[in-house]
């Protein structure tokens, strides 16, 4: 029988801003995957920065283990390629690997260059311009591959620029390059934004960015259906981390590293199953390897989603591990999640201090020096800044309720009443620095005298 291939769909900042996570957003094409497919209501990156967590998820590790500790915009791209899923797929099953549209985790110049570093046969669709080129041919160029009847099977990553800001040193921080607005008059701040008129315009904004990047998304989908590979083909499709807001994308609460995932297909995905598990994308890569059946290689961390879409169980794992290092600055972050608890371990870090291989003449450098370089640009960053949210200070550690508190709003580390589960869940994200060989293991923490 046939191998399954494998479409795997990528949106760029969109956290779980869709319509089947109950978001005011018409988000019909997602929707209908969803009824269709398998939702996970707990899905996680292992990183809130853009090229940690894909390649987390591209590898089946944690961020640090697979080497990307910082962005692929600046020249740094995973050290080890050939456990880029891609790489694997093609020499382990024979299969032909398309990338299609954006990638961020090579660090190379050019999208052929990068693709054929990371194990691709090719790439298809146009060259990217950095942040600035929306309309760059990744739904066309995917719609083009599955209608001319491709080698199968096929492991096709697609990558969609939406719902990432324009322009990332463009102090605007819009959403379109066409100037495409939505109506903020008729729209909410999203929690814990303050409810100003700014930040309701910006969300409108993003509205209309998640519309486009559903149509984007439909219209791939349609074309599976429309060449009959839809019933041999899973489809994983997710984003890499939360919104580009303030205290969202680059932290380590929900709000950051929540990430929707959808998926449909051979294995079990179907027929509108919805899971509250907990789940990580590093659980992708073997879910992969299990679907299509091959063995899982040596380095993999995460665990496969099958027992979740069969019914075998209703949960993997009791706990989700996630990390921040470089984004634009230095903020070296750990965190364990659980069903109820939320543990945060912050390392010293100095903002200013920048990725070594930034070129001083970068326009990021000019970024990460006006103050709180890890938050993305924009008019919602703008008004944060007037009310000083930049100069928040930060616990050594952070302990949430999840329960009581699921916007993670009330520190209760130093509750003498919750020392014990502080203790549990230090030791647990240590026990897995140690066995991940994290190397902020090398550093001092500022947390507690004695971390161990």
């Amino acid at each position: 029988m046939l191998k399954p291939n494998v479409l795997y769909i990528h949106s760029h900042d969109t956290g779980r801003f869709v319509q089947p996570y109950g978001q005011p957003v018409a988000s019909p094409h997602l929707q209908a995957l969803a009824e269709e497919g398998m939702t996970f209501r707990n899905a996680f990156s292992a990183a809130p920065t853009c090229s940690a967590s894909r390649a987390a998820l591209l590898t089946g590790q944690s961020a640090h283990s697979s080497g990307m500790l910082s962005l692929a915009t600046v020249g740094t791209g995973i050290p080890r390629p050939n456990e880029h899923i891609a790489n694997y797929l093609r020499n382990e099953a024979g299969y032909t690997c398309v990338l299609s549209g954006f990638e961020h985790v090579s660090g190379q110049s050019d999208p052929e260059s990068g693709a054929a570093y990371l194990g691709y046969d090719r790439f298809v669709g146009r060259n990217v311009s950095g942040f600035t080129d929306f309309e760059n041919g990744a739904e066309q160029a995917t719609v083009d591959f599955l209608q001319n009847h491709p080698p199968q099977p096929f492991f096709i990553d697609v990558g969609f620029l939406e719902t990432h800001r324009v322009n990332m040193r463009n102090v605007n921080g819009a959403f379109s390059e066409d100037g495409q607005q939505g109506d903020g008059r008729y729209t909410s701040a999203i929690s814990p934004l303050p409810d100003r008129p700014e930040i309701r315009s910006d969300v409108a904004d993003l509205e209309c960015a998640v519309q486009r990047l559903d149509r984007k998304i439909g219209n791939v989908l349609d074309a599976l259906k429309q060449t009959g590979l839809a019933e041999n083909t899973l489809i994983i499709c997710t984003t890499d981390h939360g919104l580009p807001f303030p205290e969202m994308k680059c932290t380590l609460y929900d709000r950051g590293i929540g990430v929707f995932l959808i998926m449909k297909g051979p294995g079990g995905f179907q027929g509108g199953l919805v899971s509250d598990a907990l789940v990580s994308q590093i659980d992708i890569f073997p879910t992969i390897c299990d679907v299509v059946g091959i063995p899982r290689p040596a380095w993999i961390e995460g665990t496969s989603l099958l027992p979740l879409a069969n019914g075998e169980s209703e949960a993997i794992r009791d706990s989700v591990f996630a990390e921040v290092n470089w984004h634009v600055a230095y903020e070296p972050q750990r965190a364990i999640r659980t069903d109820s608890w939320k543990y945060i371990l912050n390392y010293p870090a100095d903002s200013s201090v920048l990725w070594p291989a930034l070129d001083t003449s970068s326009e990021l450098l000019s970024w990460a020096e006006k103050g709180w370089p890890n938050c993305d640009p924009s008019p919602s960053k703008d008004i944060c800044e007037q009310l000083d949210w930049h100069l928040r200070s930060k616990d050594g550690e952070e302990l949430y309720d999840l329960n009581s508190d699921s916007l993670e709003s009330r520190n209760v580390s130093q509750r003498p009443e919750f020392a014990e589960i502080k203790l549990n869940l230090r030791q647990r994200l240590l026990a897995w620095m140690r066995d991940t060989n994290d190397p902020l293991l090398q550093l001092e923490s500022d947390a507690s005298p004695d971390l161990e």
